[in-house]
């Protein structure tokens, strides 16, 4: 009987593991300064289930699907959860209380240097918060966390120092477009055609606004923010906030930010939307899209959350 073999190119596990170290005591710290920072703020950290039987309503998000068997043989379909939103949403709606977690998600096809298939979430929530007070919030908690100053990695294109002790910059998507991309953006919503005329480029096969939208967003717009400090992009179309109030200044735009910092997209916050009936139709709406482009497998179906 022979073991596994393994490449002379892989280092033995403990010696992997120890080269890591450095970088665990380092989230460690991170950890306990996050706790320290909602602690001080009057949050209540809680822990919400993992498998649960509605995992979200994100439509290009994949999930783990599982299967619980009941003492008497009975079977339910459960799916580990891509963020513990809902969860909590229940808890701050029965409490009134703010809080927070640290919770482990799983999102299922994803696999980059970026992008895993299993990491831990920050989440939480405080009743009334706004827009301008909840990015107010996550500049405070960067600065509390993070050095004033981040040095990037030697060797990298981009070696400019990234600043958290000065003013985040907040950008409206409609503001990002036009400065980074050349592009008036929100009278061409749900238009392609109309996009991509607008950005001199062509559509390719299959292409839909969204689709579009995105690809312009990463290719032109992304690599331009965040660079010496971080930034809110803010205002998204309304089409791209499903859990979002409009903006009543324009309803063309939801009160939603994402914060980029690096390249890297460290956040996402919105006002909450609060009218069930406007809400519902949202949630089926991107059902019925999830569908239409990944089609309706076991892996896709389970129950809305009501």
């Amino acid at each position: 009987m022979t073991g596994p073999i393994i490449p002379a190119s892989t280092p033995p596990d403990p010696d992997r593991i120890a080269e890591r170290l450095p970088l665990l005591r380092r989230r460690a710290l991170v950890a306990r300064a996050v706790r320290a920072f909602f602690d001080a703020r009057d949050y209540l950290e809680v822990e919400t289930p993992y498998a649960v039987p509605t995992p979200g309503e994100e439509v290009h998000l994949r999930v783990f699907r599982t299967e619980r068997e009941h003492h008497d043989g009975t079977r339910r379909a459960l799916f580990l959860h891509t963020s513990p939103e809902f969860a909590m949403k229940r808890i701050l709606a029965a409490t009134g209380q703010p809080i927070f977690q640290l919770a482990r998600v799983w999102r299922n096809a994803e696999g980059s240097h970026l992008h895993a298939a299993e990491f831990t979430m920050l989440e939480w929530y405080r009743p009334g918060a706004t827009l301008a007070g909840l990015m107010d919030e996550t500049e405070s908690l960067l600065r509390a966390v993070l050095p004033p100053v981040l040095q990037r990695p030697p060797g990298l294109a981009e070696a400019r120092p990234l600043r958290i002790d000065v003013p985040f910059e907040r950008l409206t998507m409609a503001e990002a477009f036009a400065r980074h991309a050349g592009i008036d953006l929100l009278p061409t919503e749900g238009d392609a055609a109309s996009l991509a005329a607008a950005a001199g480029c062509a559509l390719r096969d299959g292409e839909d606004w969204e689709d579009l939208f995105f690809r312009l967003l990463m290719e032109r717009v992304e690599p331009a923010i965040g660079r010496d400090r971080p930034c809110f992009l803010t205002h998204w179309p309304a089409s791209q906030a499903a859990l979002a109030r409009r903006d009543p200044a324009d309803p063309r735009t939801a009160l939603r930010f994402e914060l980029y910092a690096a390249g890297i997209e460290l956040a996402n916050a919105f006002e909450e939307l609060t009218d069930p009936v406007e809400q519902r139709r949202r949630f089926a709406a991107d059902r019925a899209r999830r569908a239409s482009l990944y089609g309706a497998g076991p892996d896709m179906a389970w129950p809305m959350d009501e």
